[in-house]
């Protein structure tokens, strides 16, 4: 087993926490806006799900510019951020998990969409005859049938924020012990001499927790696409 320096597992680590924080802040925003792309009609419809999808197209660094001209101290989020709540994201690990999660939002609300979509509405009409009210019918029978395709798009995003290099290290810099985390240290390690064997170590570690996540995320859609056939 591969002996890890303290730096390495403060990056292991800190790339955790931002993933996890990433995938937890973006959830409850990709299941309402999967929701509403999936079932409602309103005028920018098709212009909202442009914007929101932006972050696969867009180069990660011109994300990072954008979120650093937003949130930084002289940013109009960022001044209100500092000003009203003494709250600083620019070079701060919590500026790393908001640069995560924006670029692992539209793979979430994408999963999350399509598994709205593909819920057969006479089940939720059953219940309304059976007295359930719209929140009822949402929390008890739409997101528990939805969560497959939740619990997938959770994991793509997770996977994502983990991996996530170009945006972060524009938005929030690399620093060591800080914002550091796996993919800023690999590159670290490629720029000085006798640094391959530290980025074959974080290397290692990336790919086998992005290999966990897919397969997990891969059995999930299975049991998706089950449960649709079943229903039709």
């Amino acid at each position: 087993m591969p002996e890890f320096t303290p730096d390495e597992w403060s990056a292991i680590a800190l790339s955790l926490r931002v993933a996890v924080t990433a995938t937890l802040v973006a959830l409850p925003v990709a299941v309402f806006l999967g929701y509403a792309l999936a079932r409602w009609r309103f005028p920018g419809k098709t212009l909202l799900n442009g914007v929101l999808h932006l972050p696969l197209v867009l180069p990660p660094v011109v994300t990072g510019y954008m979120l650093l001209l937003m949130f930084g101290k002289q940013g109009p989020a960022g001044r209100f951020l500092y000003e009203t709540f003494g709250v600083t994201l620019a070079f701060r690990w919590t500026g790393a998990a908001l640069a995560a999660a924006v670029m692992a939002f539209p793979l979430m609300l994408r999963a999350i969409r399509l598994s709205f979509e593909t819920i057969d509405r006479r089940l939720e009409a059953a219940a309304g005859t059976l007295g359930a009210g719209p929140v009822a019918t949402f929390i008890l029978v739409t997101l528990p049938l939805a969560a497959p395709g939740i619990l997938v798009g959770a994991i793509l995003a997770f996977a994502k924020a983990l991996g996530e290099f170009g945006a972060t290290i524009t938005f929030v810099s690399n620093i060591p012990g800080e914002t550091q985390t796996i993919p800023s240290a690999i590159y670290t390690y490629t720029q000085v001499p006798g640094g391959d064997a530290g980025a074959l170590r974080l290397a290692s570690v990336s790919v086998a927790i992005a290999l966990a996540a897919l397969v997990v995320s891969e059995a999930l859609s299975r049991r998706v696409l089950k449960r649709t056939v079943v229903f039709e």
